[in-house]
């Protein structure tokens, strides 16, 4: 029998992010695992992370003879709440107008904001089949979190758990990018679960990140996503005391990126330089000119739970982490990769002085390195995604 696969995710190539390049690798798996009759359609966005960056793709792509991506255009945004949600409102009747025209026997769904995951509990009662969900972040965590005390969030949260609830439920499956978010998902819903997480790409080895040229002060980069999640703007104001000793890069775009270039201005700080999103070839060179890479979260208990992609990324440099995380996250930078330098987010004393305190090196981390190459966990998560399909049949 025929398998006829439906994936759905906001992100993918060409666009640079973690659902991107998450869903990119987990078809290139697919790729190995069907047969020549089986199909999979992905039905997506046009690259649209970065207003900064946007490269061309196909609005229909043919992978192969029987992977097809369509890529749904939507309106320009600049990360805003209502750009948001007018953008995914397009991709959202958009998709249901796609699936509408085909029959499938499998729905998968990576979904951060809930959203996706709701789509894909539609398509899936639509066509009348079962539900995978891939799920790498707690969405109605993360707003109680920033509309606690709103006359929003007091109109919102509700809505969202019962979404929540709905969407969740009507899955057979659910994967969890991070371990962390089980306690929040055992309690409230009764299912099967697996914990692929996010990994490294192939692009990022092998790949010399040796720094040939000694500089007097050392460069820190942090890159990725600026918002309100990473709450660079709360430690950027260190960049001032550590002129000295240290310059600061800071690679990407976001909804907070404006209230970040307010901080620099307000103190008035010369050592950091901003950059736009660049592609892969060229933050492989970035991060082999720099001697630490940053990673911050914002102080919300939501994020105590998750597991930052980047983790994995910067991993592959053997380069010094210096991670403002707590929880989850924490926890694990600390039983698996070494040469790690922690403080508590938003801590800006407790990142200065952890900082000065430190002996630089660069440290092998070939186990953690080996054991997280993504392939393999895409591939596993393929396995998982086909047995998962058979034993619903």
């Amino acid at each position: 029998m025929s398998k006829k696969f439906l994936i759905l995710s906001f992100y993918f190539k060409p666009d640079l992010c973690a659902g991107s390049f998450r869903t990119t690798a987990l078809v290139e798996a697919f790729k190995n695992k069907i047969n020549s009759e089986d199909r999979i359609d992905i039905i997506t966005t046009m690259p649209n992370r970065y207003n900064t960056f946007r490269k061309k793709a196909k609005r229909v792509e043919k992978l192969t003879n029987n992977i097809t991506v369509y890529r749904i255009p939507i309106p320009l945004h600049k990360s805003g709440l209502l750009d948001q949600i007018k953008s995914f409102s397009t991709y959202f009747f958009k998709t249901l107008m796609i699936v509408r025209k085909h029959d499938y026997n499998f729905v998968f769904a990576t979904s951060s904001r809930l959203f996706t995951a709701f789509l894909g509990m539609l398509c899936a009662k639509l066509k009348k089949t079962i539900l995978y969900l891939d799920i790498r972040d707690i969405f109605t965590d993360t707003m109680k979190d920033l509309l606690k005390g709103t006359i929003i969030g007091f109109i919102v949260l509700p809505v969202l758990k019962i979404i929540e609830k709905i969407t969740f439920s009507s899955s057979v499956h659910i994967n969890l990018v991070s371990k962390g978010f089980h306690s929040y998902f055992k309690k409230k819903y009764y299912k099967s679960y697996s914990f692929y997480t996010n990994g490294i790409d192939t692009d990022f080895f092998p790949y010399d990140y040796s720094k040939n040229r000694m500089t007097n002060k050392k460069i820190i980069t942090y890159a990725g996503n600026i918002g309100e999640g990473q709450g660079l703007h709360k430690i950027i104001p260190s960049a001032k005391k550590l002129e000295d000793k240290f310059d600061f890069w800071i690679i990407g775009d976001g909804g907070a990126k404006q209230k970040l270039v307010e901080t620099i201005e307000k103190y008035d700080i010369t050592n950091t330089t901003l950059y736009t999103p660049v592609d892969r070839t060229e933050l492989k060179e970035l991060y082999k000119k720099s001697d630490y890479l940053l990673l911050h979260l914002n102080d919300c208990d939501a994020f105590k739970k998750v597991l930052p992609s980047k983790i994995f990324e910067y991993s592959v440099t053997e380069k010094p982490i210096i991670g403002g995380v707590t929880g989850y996250a924490a926890e694990f930078l600390e039983k698996n990769v070494p040469n790690v330098i922690l403080f508590e987010p938003g801590d800006r004393e407790m990142f200065e002085n952890n900082l000065l305190d430190y002996k630089y090196k660069i440290a092998s981390r070939k186990k953690f390195i080996e054991n997280s190459k993504r392939t393999t966990i895409m591939s596993e998560m393929v396995d998982n995604i086909i047995s998962i399909f058979k034993k619903h049949q």
